[in-house]
């Protein structure tokens, strides 16, 4: 049975419950080197990212649930199935160029969204790691997307032909 979906009353407090507890967890987070709130239910990591605010331009800073396959970082932008993207995900979409805080190593990254061939391969191994990504699809009519970050390449790199 799908999960209905959340009335617009469930969405506003959501939204600022979701605003508390993200603010809680990165200061948690940065405090302790992530030992306080690097695992969310199940286990599954937390880093944080942090994206150029799309109308601000200002560093916005948000935990995430991620998977990591070698250098690839993979985010899903559920917002625990609200009607509308996570305003980290908008971010990255205007500018996809980010950091991301694993403990207390910070490294460079370049988003992209996937296909929906892409995200059709690597769901299975995201649900594995939270289970819950599932029922917060059946809940919204939107296509959550799925991004997968990798190194930025460094200033000035390059090839010279």
């Amino acid at each position: 049975m799908a999960a209905r979906p959340y009335s617009k009353l469930e969405e506003r407090i959501g939204n600022r419950v979701v605003q508390w507890m993200s603010r809680l967890n990165v200061w948690a987070y940065r405090w302790s080197g992530g030992r306080l709130g690097g695992k969310f239910l199940q286990g599954a990591p937390v880093l944080l990212l942090i994206s150029k605010g799309r109308k601000s331009g200002e560093p916005r800073t948000a935990p995430l649930l991620y998977l990591q396959e070698g250098e690839r970082y993979y985010l899903v932008a559920s917002k625990g199935g609200m009607s509308h993207h996570p305003a980290w995900y908008l971010n990255l979409e205007a500018e996809p160029d980010c950091e991301i805080e694993i403990g207390r190593q910070r490294l460079s990254m370049r988003a992209r969204r996937l296909s929906a061939e892409e995200k059709a391969a690597v769901w299975p191994r995201l649900v594995a790691i939270y289970r819950y990504y599932d029922a917060y699809q059946q809940r919204t009519a939107r296509d959550i997307p799925v991004l997968e970050l990798r190194p930025r390449p460094a200033a000035g790199a390059g090839t010279n032909g």
